[in-house]
């Protein structure tokens, strides 16, 4: 315990030091199924978070590790809010970004079970407008500028290039191209967007590829939750609520938040880290029509523990199946290259050694990094713009959850987290 209090009132940088060493001491190995994690050693999480506070990195933060059903480490650091003061709580409810997307994609995938919808259906069997889609394949005109040259698609988009972000459609916030420009320019994000105007939006413009080659992160999965309205006949947030978060006990996760009584629990990051990049600055305490499945829930550790678990569970938590076990394998294997066509673009999110499935990262390889990541194979992810994330170890019977919100710091904090995780079992 006296090395936990020496290490709890280090510099910032020495505390980083001493986590770049945990993340080599615990890389990629593999641990039994019986293998316990240190108290003492998780208590290296605690003084990480509490240094990312009193350095004025963050605002606050929860994190959760659930393993074997039970919560192994759950613990809340800093504010919800700086201005109001108002003291983190596991309660505390955050953007949680593309977070979303795995929600939208299991969402989808019991409409599959359901036989109302299917992998290889065409896209335009449930939004028309996308069977005149073209492809926009970039030259030049006689006089050397830039130009965009509509091609034909070589075949529809399907369901499964939303899951797998294969269908061409992209992003407007990032990136360079004449396309990323159009979908930047066509004005998406106007007042009064819903699924539906969005996607009729999105069909008038160019795909950045042609369908089935490409893994290109866009709003696919907000054009997958107009699909799940047009197939149940119910907005994205009724038939979510109907058949996900009411069931899974996920009361605090909706796409704003209704009750003015829950207001003081919104988490908002510290002022100088507030652009969140990501098309849209939304304020979550007012009403919104367009519930974006690719990047509008908000949600609490404890409501998306409950999401979590029942992954976990190969889709299924207390008695209750969401998705048939063959779903859910298909879910979590690669979907893309090698194991497919579809090859990794210049802004691959999932990472090194990372594979997609259809929602998730999936872990397929150790990596190219020396020493590669911890973790283990078989593992499935995700994390969302304001810095939440989680990852699922099926090996280890266990899922971790951050919960914070800032943008810029999210790339240094989530690996020294899941360094911190691995390293803390016992060897």
């Amino acid at each position: 315990m006296r090395s936990r209090r020496i290490w709890s009132v280090l510099p910032a940088a020495m505390v980083a030091l001493a986590v770049s060493h945990a993340c080599a001491d615990s890389a990629m190995r593999v641990y039994p199924a019986n293998a316990e994690l240190s108290p003492q050693r998780l208590e290296r999480i605690t003084d990480y978070f509490n240094a990312e506070v009193s350095n004025a990195k963050i605002a606050g933060a929860a994190v959760l590790i659930q393993r074997h059903g039970k919560q192994t480490y759950l613990k809340s650091f800093g504010k919800i809010d700086t201005v109001s003061g108002e003291p983190m709580t596991p309660d505390a409810i955050f953007r949680i970004h593309s977070m979303s997307k795995p929600v939208t994609s299991v969402t989808a995938m019991m409409l599959v079970d359901d036989g109302k919808l299917k992998l290889d259906d065409p896209l335009s069997k449930y939004i028309p407008s996308f069977a005149t889609v073209k492809v926009g394949v970039e030259t030049k005109a006689e006089n050397g500028d830039p130009m965009l040259k509509l091609v034909e698609p070589d075949r529809a988009i399907t369901i499964e290039d939303l899951l797998r972000h294969s269908s061409g459609i992209t992003y407007g916030f990032y990136g360079k191209g004449l396309v990323r420009n159009a979908y930047a320019n066509a004005n998406l994000f106007a007042d009064g967007t819903d699924n539906a105007s969005l996607a009729e939006k999105i069909a008038r413009l160019p795909l950045a590829e042609q369908p089935g080659t490409l893994w290109d992160y866009g709003h696919s999965m907000d054009i997958l939750g107009r699909v799940i309205e047009v197939v149940s006949g119910k907005s994205l947030f009724e038939f979510e609520k109907e058949r996900l978060f009411g069931p899974l006990g996920m009361t605090d996760t909706a796409y704003y938040v209704a009750d003015p009584a829950k207001h003081r629990r919104i988490a908002e990051p510290i002022s100088s880290d507030s652009i969140f990049r990501t098309g849209r600055a939304r304020n979550p305490r007012l009403f919104t029509k367009w519930e974006s499945g690719g990047g509008g829930l908000l949600s609490t550790v404890g409501d998306f523990s409950r999401f979590a678990q029942m992954l976990l569970n190969g889709g299924e938590l207390d008695g209750r199946r969401y998705l048939k076990p063959e779903t859910f394998a298909n879910m979590t294997a690669n979907h893309i290259a090698p194991a497919t066509a579809v090859k990794r673009g210049a802004y691959y999110f999932p990472g090194d050694g990372f594979g997609y499935g259809l929602g998730f990262g999936v872990r397929t390889e150790p990596g190219n990094a020396t020493p590669p990541p911890p973790g283990s194979l078989g593992e499935i992810k995700w994390d969302g713009a304001g810095g939440t994330y989680f990852w699922i170890d099926r090996g280890q019977d266990m899922f971790v959850i951050l919960m914070i919100q800032s943008p810029s710091e999210r790339g240094r904090i989530q690996p020294a987290l899941k360094a911190m995780v691995y390293d803390a079992f016992e060897r």
